[in-house]
């Protein structure tokens, strides 16, 4: 097929919305590979490059051709509201069907069958669905015309973002015609990721690499150990810095409550995780797009696809698990600006987090032992409760370890119906080979991250090598440095600002078996502090495993917590929850506690049996059945609210067990209360 040069330079300035603009170097080259039918296309940019006006000209081009549509695969829903607009300026018709959109996918599937649709924009996990399989697949295969895989280092294993379901892309591209016009784009591939794509996409994949080098970006590494001093030093730098930003977190925990922290300050910021409602990610979005907020406090939820060309800085809270993912986030900032900042904030717990990713990134023996050996007990199979109910593993994590046991070739589990069952393959050799030599690269990637934070200069050269590029001449922007310290009475009011900090947590409903009866929940509970925070976590920890005692500044604390919740009707007396390990430390803290409040104590809660340790058991099911029985009375409740005490609340089985003993036999209203939240 012949290329129209004239015609692609038109869509470029429809999609930009710029009379003036032009193709950036290797951006023409691509289209014309792919429109032409030159190959395999591999393209390695980086982000803000515009990949995305490669695939989506060619699309139109071949469409005007009278060629059939094409199907992009791409991890991410944001990424698909940011393109859709820019294809529309174009006349692309562009849809998407994924998993939060169900009301229009019958309107999709049809409009794809009379082929009124020229580009199909779907998530990965969408390859392994039936429904999309037979309805929409199976009716265009054979008049596809571009298959596009965006952000294709997920498809490898040494990617930074591997994605399980984009191991069914090689299966799909091997099912295809030999001459189907394939386009995969990436912004973070090093040399091992590249020959891993080689081997999914084909030998034959041509690779257009560009520059890594980003000279607008203003880079520097700051160690501060505690989270006081590093919220400290973004309340008095976030205002200083130029138009809005990010400011990445490892956890969802920490992105609320730093959110939370500038909101204080007088900062308009919000948090943007995993966990923020589909609704409201939107809104989030265009807030930071038309700058109405200084920055979003993101997890790398707000990743790859966003994309704020004038975005003026990216600051990271704690410090990622790769150079690779490092590169990838702070890469949004300062695409169209002359000097932007990119800035590195390290503290004392990220390894302890990294540690936890790079452990949990593969099943271990033990795991796979386990749900092989409960399906092997099961002739009918099981369903994922059934699972729950036998395995000691968390609910995330059993369905991330199914996934990739059913996805392995041949597949050693698959699912029919609603229950999954075991195959005549067993799991190779070369598996917990692979598992061991990603996890001991994972280690590696780690300790160059750690070196790249012990820099004082040549960052960006830093990035490069380690992304297998060439330097060349990396000129840092005029941009001055920032302080590496924040002001003590700053840190000082974050200490204070984590200490006010109390989280609650909701009573559980559902018993191992059935629905708990409304009348023998407990309330809404509190907790001081996050376990090991700086503000109140800390003291919570050394008086567990220290001291053997919770200090008086900790009952201080709590009074004032109780005195200040509005509880209603107010507690009349305080109970503790028993512990045969520990059986002195929480109601010794409670009597106290119950002292400085004017309240009688009562330690009527006794505990039966002695069991693991709660933090041992891995899901709700194992959580409530490691509690419930092994609680018991001492005497009759009293028939009046009380306040229920307790050292840590992680899964809420404990609360929720010893709330229906009291509540069942006559007390009032529980009011759980813990030191910590684990």
């Amino acid at each position: 097929m012949n290329y129209d040069g004239r015609r692609a330079l038109d869509l470029l300035r429809l999609g930009t919305g710029l009379p003036g603009a032009s193709f950036r170097h290797g951006q023409e080259d691509a289209v014309r590979h792919v429109v032409e039918g030159r190959g395999r296309l591999l393209v390695v940019q980086r982000t803000g490059w515009g990949k995305s006006f490669v695939y989506f000209i060619a699309a139109k081009l071949l469409r005007e051709a009278a060629r059939g549509p094409a199907l992009l695969v791409s991890p991410l829903l944001a990424l698909m509201r940011n393109q859709i607009p820019a294809a529309e300026r174009m006349g692309v018709r562009a849809e998407t069907i994924n998993s939060d959109n169900s009301e229009v996918w019958e309107r999709v599937e049809e409009a794809v069958r009379r082929n009124e649709v020229d580009i199909l924009l779907i998530s990965p996990e969408r390859l392994g669905n039936q429904r999309f399989v037979d309805r929409v697949l199976a009716a265009v295969s054979d008049r596809i015309s571009l298959l596009v895989v965006d952000e294709a280092h997920c498809i490898s294993d040494w990617g930074h973002e591997f994605r399980p379901d984009y191991r069914r892309i090689g299966r799909i591209v091997e099912a295809l015609p030999p001459n189907l016009r394939l386009l995969a784009t990436t912004a973070t591939a090093n040399d091992r990721v590249v020959q891993d794509l080689e081997t999914v996409l084909g030998p034959n994949l041509v690779i257009s690499r560009g520059s890594l080098n980003r000279p607008s970006l203003a880079l520097q590494t700051i160690r501060l150990g505690s989270q006081a001093e590093r919220m400290a030093w973004l309340a008095e730098q976030v205002p200083r810095m130029p138009g809005s930003g990010i400011v990445y977190t490892l956890t969802v925990r920490d992105a609320g409550r730093v959110a939370d922290w500038l909101r204080s300050c007088g900062i308009k910021a919000e948090a943007y995780t995993g966990q923020t409602e589909e609704e409201r990610r939107p809104e989030l979005e265009q807030a930071l797009l038309d700058n109405r907020v200084k920055t979003l406090v993101a997890t790398s939820a707000l990743g790859m696809g966003f994309d704020k060309p004038d975005l003026g800085f990216v600051i990271h809270y704690q410090a990622p698990g790769s150079v690779v993912a490092y590169y990838q986030q702070v890469g949004r900032a300062g695409r169209a600006l002359r000097s932007a900042y990119g800035v590195l904030l390290s503290g004392e717990e990220e390894l302890d987090i990294t540690n936890y990713f790079i452990d949990t990134a593969f099943p271990g023996p033990d795991q796979v032992h386990e749900i092989f050996s409960a399906l092997e007990e099961a002739e009918a199979g099981l369903s994922r409760t059934g699972l729950l109910d036998r395995v000691n593993i968390q609910a995330g994590r059993l369905d991330q370890v199914l996934k990739i046991l059913s996805l392995e070739s041949p597949a050693t589990v698959v699912k029919e119906g609603p229950r999954w069952q075991l195959t005549a393959s067993k799991l190779s050799k070369e598996f917990w080979q692979r598992a061991e030599r990603l996890t001991a690269l994972r280690r590696r990637e780690q300790e160059e991250m750690q070196s790249y934070i012990d820099l004082e200069s040549r960052h960006m050269e830093f990035l490069i090598r380690a992304l297998d590029g060439e330097p060349g001449e990396t000129l840092a922007p005029s941009a001055p440095p920032l302080p590496a310290i924040a002001a003590e009475g700053t840190v000082r009011e974050a200490v204070s600002f984590l200490k006010g900090s109390f989280s609650e947590f909701e009573p559980r409903k559902m018993g191992p078996r059935k629905k708990i009866q409304p009348e023998h929940l407990a309330e809404t509970g509190r907790a001081l502090c996050h376990w090991n925070d700086a503000g109140w976590g800390r003291h919570v920890r050394r008086g567990k495993y220290e001291s053997g005692r919770f200090a008086d500044d900790l009952v201080d604390a709590c009074a004032e917590l109780v005195r200040d919740w509005p509880q209603a009707p107010a507690p009349e007396w305080v109970a503790s929850v028993p512990s045969l390990r520990h059986p002195h430390l929480v109601p010794e803290f409670a009597e106290r506690l119950a002292a400085r409040l004017g309240l009688p104590f009562r330690p009527i809660l006794v505990k039966t049996e002695d069991r693991p340790e709660q933090k041992t058991m891995e899901n709700s099911a194992r959580q409530a059945a490691n509690v419930w029985g092994s609680l018991a009375l001492g005497g009759q409740p009293p028939a009046s609210p009380l306040l229920l005490v307790d050292d840590i609340v992680d899964s809420r089985w404990t609360f929720t067990v010893a709330a229906w003993l009291l509540r069942r036999h006559g007390s009032g209203e529980v009011w759980p209360l813990a030191l910590a939240q684990a």
